[in-house]
C-alpha cells in the first residue's frame, strides 16, 4: 500500500475546530492557506522563539482509528495512511508536488486536553504526529501519494 493523504483539516482561528477540505494551497515558509497558523491566529502564534516546524502538522490515521478519535479533535492538518511519521524527522518528502521537511515529533500538549475534554497525553505519547516545514508552493489534495527519499525541490 502506498502512503497517502487520507484527510486535510484547517481552522481559521485557534478556538474553532478544524474542518475537512478536499485540497489546500501550501505556501513555502508560511503554511496552509486558510489555516490559523498561516493567518497568525493559532494558539501559539505569538510565542517566541517561533522555532521550525510550525507550518504543517501530520498524524497517522491508523493512530486515530486505534484510539477512536475524530481527526478534527486532534487538530493536525494532514491525516496520513500507510506510513510511520516518526521516521520522517530530518527527512524530506513530497505530498503530491509539494516538498516538505520533517522537523520534529508533534507530541500532544495540555492544550489538546483542554480543547477536546479528553485525556490524550498518554494515549498519544510517541505517536502524536509530525511537525514539518513546507519548502515550495503547491496544492495538497486528499488522495495524494506521500513519497519519501532523495527528493529535490522543483522550484
Amino acid at each position: 500500500m502506498s502512503a497517502v493523504v487520507a484527510a486535510i483539516y484547517i481552522s481559521p482561528t485557534a478556538k474553532v475546530l478544524p474542518h475537512s477540505v478536499k485540497q489546500v494551497e501550501a505556501c513555502a515558509q508560511r503554511g496552509l492557506v486558510g489555516d490559523r497558523y498561516f493567518q497568525q491566529q493559532g494558539t501559539f502564534s505569538d510565542w517566541e522563539p517561533k522555532g521550525p516546524g510550525r507550518e504543517l502538522t501530520l498524524i497517522e490515521g491508523e493512530v486515530l482509528a486505534e484510539l477512536g478519535l475524530d481527526a478534527s479533535e486532534i487538530r493536525r492538518n494532514i491525516v496520513t495512511e500507510g506510513i510511520r511519521l516518526n521516521d520522517l524527522v530530518g527527512r524530506t518528502f513530497r505530498i503530491g508536488d509539494v516538498l516538505i521537511e520533517g522537523i520534529r515529533h508533534c507530541p500532544p500538549c495540555t492544550h489538546l486536553n483542554k480543547v477536546t475534554g479528553k485525556q490524550l497525553l498518554q494515549p498519544l505519547a510517541n505517536r502524536g504526529g509530525l511537525r514539518a516545514n513546507i519548502l515550495n508552493d503547491g496544492v495538497i489534495r486528499v488522495g495524494d501519494v506521500l513519497t519519501v527519499g532523495d527528493v529535490a525541490p522543483s522550484l
